[in-house]
């Protein structure tokens, strides 16, 4: 038998080996999948719709709160300070467990403003909450 050792060995490769290249393919494909959403600047959305209908809230039952952007609080036209606004949603949640609130804030509200009501309403156990806004003119 004859031995044959790597140098000797000068033959031509017959074939490519398109593993590494399938892997640099997808990796590039991966790259502009999540870069490609960034790059849109524009913001046409369709809200999603759902075949069930919503439960219809009785008007007596929606607490309004208004929030300025100078943090002032008013719980249906009523100033209220953050320390007794947790207890009067709290106490609201336990005379009606179907209590919804309506958030109103100022169009210049920092949003951790606005994160920390929501905070507020969640630990009072309401799950009922939406924020008023209107619709713009073109």
């Amino acid at each position: 038998m004859r031995r044959y050792s790597q140098r000797h060995n000068l033959t031509t490769l017959s074939e490519i080996n398109v593993t590494p290249l399938l892997d640099l393919a997808f990796v590039l494909l991966i790259i502009f999948m999540i870069t490609t959403p960034l790059i849109e600047n524009s913001m046409n959305l369709i809200i999603p719709s759902s075949g069930v209908a919503n439960a219809p809230v009785n008007a007596s039952q929606v607490q309004i709160i208004s929030i300025d952007r100078a943090d002032n609080l008013k719980l249906n036209n009523e100033t209220v300070d953050a320390q007794s606004l947790f207890s009067r949603l709290a106490e609201l949640k336990q005379q009606n467990a179907d209590v919804a609130v309506v958030i109103r804030p100022d169009r210049e509200l920092p949003v951790q403003k606005l994160i920390t009501l929501m905070d507020a309403l969640q630990r009072a156990q309401i799950s009922k909450v939406g924020i008023a806004t209107k619709s713009e003119t073109k």
